[in-house]
């Protein structure tokens, strides 16, 4: 007989969700304060979607119901993508939206082929990616790209008759993690997205971050502006002040956000309901870390209710100690981008009705 003593604790244990209630009952929640309306979705099909100002709220809100939906019972019984294809490129390292995005497209049932590494394809030989665009129209009916270069996805839309997704290019956007960050923000707090909420009930957020930089900041910046009736305030966490170029912080407030910047964390944390961290910047062809007081823990005087993002992967600016804590959002957070994705997906390849013709609370009964 083995000696049972030597066996890990949670080897002992059935494996559960970290989410608890954020799981399933919040998703729920949202479903209930969202009235179906499958018009915004179904004017995304077909669409390129490379950046943030693509939405607009009515957009956002029926994305977030399907997720929903679709978080609350996951095992479809009639996927609707069964029979596409989509083409995985990725030209820059990448697990969670890679792989997100890859169980998004399997879950709604279709096949997928990957690249992951530029140099397995004809761009090593000089190849253009407008030609890799006309190539692609004819392998798959969705390719998601990610590429280190600004303009990469911008030089594919002439060439392509089939959607792309940017999944990050460069400094620039990375529409569809912000897409998930509104995603949890909307289950934490449903009628955030119902706009005109009261003073006493408008959400602070603390974005640390640089968003002239980072490509997750700048497109959460943009659809947080389409809710800024909801928000008393979002502070920019830096220790430097030139995180704004003075065209988006102008975009950013003429629609709306009040900003205001501040150099220490603690000065401002006991204020602020959502805490949006992400602490590695682009710079050139590497990564740069915010310094300073950019670090939360369990001890951190954060806010009663206060809810932590992070776009993943983190450093040291997050520690472990928080994920036990009811702060913890940033995994529900990582969760949601699956079925944020699936929803999105679904819209693009025009198969929306056989979703809304046929609910995902009632497929079963099929």
């Amino acid at each position: 007989m083995f000696d049972q003593s030597k066996i890990h604790p949670v080897l002992r244990q059935p494996v559960v969700s970290r989410d608890g209630i954020r799981g399933i009952e919040r998703p729920k929640h949202l479903m209930e304060a969202v009235e179906e309306d499958a018009e915004p979705l179904r004017s995304l099909a077909g669409m390129h979607v490379v950046s943030a100002r693509q939405f607009d709220r009515q957009k956002i809100m029926q994305l977030a119901r399907l997720a929903a939906s679709y978080e609350t019972q996951p095992d479809l019984i009639h996927p609707p993508l069964r029979g596409k294809i989509l083409v995985s490129a990725f030209y820059e390292p990448s697990t969670r939206t890679r792989l997100s995005f890859e169980s998004a497209w399997h879950r709604l049932g279709g096949d997928i082929m990957s690249i992951t590494d530029p140099n397995t394809t004809g761009i090593a030989k000089g190849e253009s990616l407008a030609d890799v665009g006309e190539m692609f129209n004819n392998y798959g009916d969705v390719v998601v790209l990610r590429d280190n270069g600004e303009d990469s996805v911008y030089k594919m839309l002439d060439s392509l008759r089939i959607p792309i997704i940017n999944a990050g290019n460069g400094i620039d956007e990375h529409p569809t993690q912000a897409l998930a960050d509104i995603y949890a923000i909307l289950k934490w707090k449903p009628e955030f997205g119902n706009g005109g909420l009261p003073e006493e009930e408008k959400v602070t957020i603390g974005i640390i971050g640089t968003p002239n930089r980072m490509r997750t900041v700048r497109s959460l910046l943009l659809l947080l502006s389409l809710f800024s009736e909801s928000i008393r305030k979002v502070f920019i966490v830096n220790p430097s002040f030139d995180v704004l170029d003075a065209d988006q912080q102008e975009e950013l407030e003429r629609a709306g956000l009040k900003l205001q910047k501040v150099q220490k964390l603690r000065d401002i944390l006991p204020e602020i309901d959502v805490v949006y961290i992400n602490s590695i910047a682009w710079v050139g062809d590497s990564y740069e870390t915010l310094t300073g007081d950019i670090k939360l823990t369990s001890e951190s005087n954060l806010k009663k209710g206060a809810i932590i993002l992070h776009p993943l992967a983190r450093g040291e600016e997050l520690d472990e100690s928080l994920d036990g804590t009811a702060h913890n959002w940033y995994f529900s957070q990582a969760r949601g981008a699956v079925f944020i994705r699936m929803a999105l997906l679904t819209c693009l390849v025009h198969r929306i009705n056989l979703v809304v013709d046929s609910p995902v609370e009632q497929l079963e009964d099929d």
